[in-house]
């Protein structure tokens, strides 16, 4: 298989990132099939024909749905507002196309369990764009846990902060409104989270949990008034994981000063880690050995020794950011499309995570225990 046609939906943040990766891939991982990018869909046409030539595409379209059919596209890139997701997804699915799909997956759980049994069925492959845990630095960690350099997980903690709707007097947009966006903090932010508690400290058993929209009502952007914000700003659970331990999961999307202090401590019988996305090229490690006088944490910091980290630069020290960790999940699913393999975190793997942040939801609204 040499090469794959990109077809991309959006050109937003996510759209240019995509664009960015599938872009840069096979310059940075050598081993992966040659992505053309194909064909580009935004709105209006001549936005979309603008957007394909700063991209690279070399066709546009204002059509989705002529995108998803189209015969020279192999892999179809949703990066449109989420209540897009899933209608997009399934007629690419239903087109034979591999998907790659920004979080989350669906406004519903409903929707995600439709997308996934689709993918199955068809037999094609898909990701999440769950890009934080292509981290080096974060499969390190996992690496770690597995390996009992902490030993017996006891506890985890995780948190996820952002202040992009801290400012009260911030015109509202879709991301407000529960049939444009689903869920708030949780849907945005949560969710990658959720990711990483999974890939540390494996499956959430059941939980409780309690949630707040600080800002009820925001200006709409023309001066005419206020609408409702529908969704929440601030989530909070108290988890027990099928391994037997507890931890906690907090979001806010109204944290002042945090711009993606997407965290987490994970502790164990012999010492802990500590990771901060905001400092993403490092970990800290704590190992009870040796003197007493003489312990403590120790910073890693993230070089070639842990993979692909040298795809990219040849020495610590040197950073990897987050349009990096894109390209790493682009190959993720590039090399499984040519491999036959199972590019995670695929549609069944994200469907979990969406299952909790649902089930967050839902322990909030009913005052009650959720079991997963």
């Amino acid at each position: 298989m040499e090469s794959l046609g990109i077809g991309l939906i959006g050109t937003g943040f996510m759209g240019k990132c995509h664009a960015l990766a599938f872009g840069a891939v096979k310059a940075v991982m050598g081993d992966v099939p040659t992505p053309r990018l194909e064909l580009l869909c935004e709105t209006p046409a001549d936005k979309a024909a603008a957007m394909a030539g700063q991209f690279g595409f070399a066709r546009a379209t204002d059509d989705w749905r002529a995108l998803v059919t189209d015969s020279a596209v192999d892999i179809v890139s949703i990066t449109t507002p989420n209540r897009l997701h899933h209608e997009i997804a399934m007629a690419a699915i239903a087109a034979g196309k591999h998907v790659y799909c920004e979080k989350p997956m669906a406004l519903t759980l409903h929707q995600a369990e439709e997308m996934a049994a689709a993918a199955r069925a068809a037999g094609v492959r898909t990701i999440v764009g769950y890009n934080y845990i292509k981290n080096p630095t974060f499969m390190h960690a996992q690496r770690l846990v597995q390996e009992g350099a902490i030993g017996r997980i006891v506890h985890f903690r995780g948190w996820v902060d952002e202040d992009y709707q801290a400012d009260p007097d911030l015109p509202w947009t879709w991301r407000a409104r529960h049939a444009e966006a689903g869920l708030g903090a949780l849907g945005d932010l949560g969710c990658h989270l959720v990711s990483m508690a999974y890939g540390l400290a494996g499956p959430i058993e059941s939980l409780v949990a309690d949630m707040q929209t600080i800002h009820r009502t925001r200006p709409l952007a023309d001066g005419s008034g206020e609408a409702a914000v529908e969704n929440e700003d601030v989530a909070t659970a108290l988890v027990r994981f099928k391994g037997g331990f507890h931890g906690s999961l907090a979001a806010s999307r109204s944290a002042w000063g945090r711009k993606n202090r997407l965290g987490w401590e994970v502790h164990g019988t012999r010492g802990m880690l500590i990771f901060d996305q905001e400092r993403m090229n490092e970990l800290q490690l704590y190992e009870n050995e040796g003197p007493g006088a003489q312990q403590g944490f120790k910073t890693i910091m993230t070089g070639p020794a842990h993979p692909p980290f040298g795809a990219f630069v040849p020495a610590a020290g040197h950073q990897l950011g987050f349009n990096d960790l894109k390209v790493i999940e682009a190959a993720t699913l590039l090399r499984a499309i040519a491999e036959g393999g199972r590019p995670e975190p695929d549609f069944v793997t994200a469907l979990a995570f969406e299952r909790v942040i649902h089930a967050i939801a839902e322990a909030a609204h009913t005052d009650r225990r959720v079991m997963l």
